[in-house]
């Protein structure tokens, strides 16, 4: 059995993280209270390194705190690193809206942010942050450092594995500049600090880095299941290059399905299980219970605090006429996101069967008003109680303990049929409707929603059903040409209540104007 890795619970670990690093520039070096010769004494040193670099994924600040950000420039509820990436990949969207008028959200709503959108240019800080600490742990973590330290035998190979899994972190964030930036600023840590500004590095190139560092480092990290829970292992890897593969056309002009179909069935045949009941994956237990999540971000409602994350993701989808104390948020109820029409008409069944993914509060499917909250079905997918719907202990009653999954099982069954269906060899078409109908049978509860065949076009649909609200959508309309599209519409799409087309340089978001300020080797992306 794993142990838990909770990253949040121990104050003297907290204590040693890195501090605050507030400009956008990936040179500048973390400063530690404690000098690096301190703080990487022992083996237990560089443990409290490697949480701090996860806890950089869960926490604005390195003090827990929600008045504190790492990010200047937001509001610190604004910049924890699930809450700006869930905004780029769901906002701008056929699944989500937000009906809140602060400074860059009806941008994202409408597709018509500029380079001094202060989101767009917060997700580009915190991935150049958490690339920055990580580059940092690295910097540390060498032979010549650990001899240096007298950190020898088993230490230094469970030091080994820290690094692997602290370039797993950093090829994530990396990942998430090639998808939503195209061609960020590149440093590693091989690089010296503070001595000229970062080089600009261009998609094809990044694509071909961060596949390269997710196959160095697979012989380093654990096997399967077989990590702390909440940190990275084989099954994490796999799952990356899987994702990585299947946008490969997008990313690089090569279409690269027979590798997604590779790496995803490493992953399916490691061991992982689908969830019995779907919704149970996104309740607070499931850290317990499940088998299908492979890697999640850890949230803990007592011990720290932070308005992002999954406290975000429940308390922004309702409001307090429904009854918050019903998802653990008893003192919570934002009234901020809720659904396109386009969402809930995917669940459309005209057998009169009931697919169970569907969890939506509301009557109302339209969007007439973009600020309206009810204006929308609600999505009620998250929730910070247990499958007995017992809450979870928070404090101020808002905060949340529920973890997120940045990969699980079910996304690796839709990569394998998606990329069979598109081409790719080393699976079959009858294994693909295997998995599609396991999927399916867990949602209506028997087989009443199989399907007996399977098209490219099906797999964009069924994504959407199976993986709402998880911070995929912008990327699958893209793969699918249908993001930036005249052919493809939704209210508020482009400004108009009805949906226009957009410009297809808003594939790719802006490198933000500051940044292009400060950083004279950076060229913009092309129609900013």
């Amino acid at each position: 059995m794993r142990n838990l890795f909770r990253i949040f619970t121990i104050s003297s670990v907290l204590l040693i993280f890195i501090s605050s690093c507030k400009k956008n520039d990936l040179n500048l070096r973390p400063t530690n209270d404690l000098v690096a010769d301190q703080a990487y004494a022992t083996p237990a040193g560089y443990k409290n390194q490697l949480v701090k670099l996860y806890a950089s994924y869960a926490l604005t600040h390195s003090s827990g705190a929600t008045g504190e950000s790492d990010i200047g420039g937001l509001n610190p509820g604004f910049t924890d690193f699930l809450r700006l990436f869930w905004m780029s990949q769901e906002l701008p969207t056929d699944e989500a809206i937000c009906g809140w008028n602060d400074e860059g959200i009806p941008e994202l709503n409408k597709m018509t942010w500029t380079s001094e959108n202060i989101f767009i240019r917060g997700l580009y800080s915190r991935s150049i942050y958490q690339i920055t600490v990580c580059n940092d742990f690295l910097r540390e973590s060498t032979p010549e450092k650990l001899a240096s330290r007298g950190i020898t035998g088993a230490d230094a190979t469970n030091v080994q594995r820290y690094r692997a899994e602290a370039r797993f972190l950093r090829a994530f964030q990396y990942w998430v500049l090639l998808d939503g930036y195209g061609n960020p600023p590149f440093v590693t840590e091989n690089d010296l600090i503070g001595k000229v500004p970062p080089i600009q590095i261009q998609r094809a190139e990044l694509f071909k880095y961060v596949e390269s560092e997710l196959k160095a480092i697979e012989v380093d990290l654990a096997e399967p299941r077989d990590n702390e829970y909440g940190r990275a292992d084989k099954g994490a890897d796999w799952s990356l290059l899987a994702r990585l593969y299947l946008n490969a056309e997008v990313y690089t002009g090569t279409a690269r399905y027979t590798d997604a179909i590779t790496y995803a069935s490493k992953v399916i045949n490691s061991g992982y299980a689908l969830s019995t009941v779907y919704k149970n994956l996104f309740l607070t237990d499931s850290r317990n219970t499940s088998k299908e999540n492979i890697l999640t971000i850890n949230y803990d409602g007592l011990h720290t605090q932070n308005d992002g994350g999954t406290t975000y993701l429940i308390n922004a989808a309702i409001n307090g006429d429904m009854k918050p104390a019903e998802f653990g948020v008893p003192t919570g109820g934002w009234g901020g996101n809720r659904s396109r029409i386009n969402l809930p008409q995917l669940f459309t069944d005209y057998s009169g069967a009931t697919d169970k993914r569907a969890l939506f509060f509301g009557v109302k499917l339209e969007n007439d008003d973009a600020n309206t909250f009810t204006d929308g079905l609600r999505v009620v997918k998250f929730r910070n109680v247990d499958s007995k719907d017992v809450p979870a202990p928070s404090i101020e009653g808002k905060f949340s303990s529920l973890d997120f999954a940045l990969f699980r099982l079910a996304e690796q069954y839709l990569i394998y049929g998606e990329a069979v269906t598109r081409g790719g060899t080393g699976g079959t078409a009858e294994q693909a409707l295997k998995y599609v109908n396991g999927l399916r049978q867990r949602a209506y509860g028997n087989t009443s929603g199989n399907v007996s065949s399977l098209s490219v076009d099906f797999f964009l649909d069924e994504r959407g059903r199976e993986l709402y609200w998880e911070g995929f959508r912008r990327t699958d309309l893209i793969r699918y040409k249908k993001f930036t599209e005249g052919g493809y519409l939704w209210p508020f799409k482009g400004g108009a209540k009805s949906g226009i087309g957009v410009a297809a340089t808003r594939n790719l978001y802006p490198l933000p104007l500051a940044d292009m300020i400060a950083n004279t080797n950076l060229v913009q992306n092309p129609g900013y």
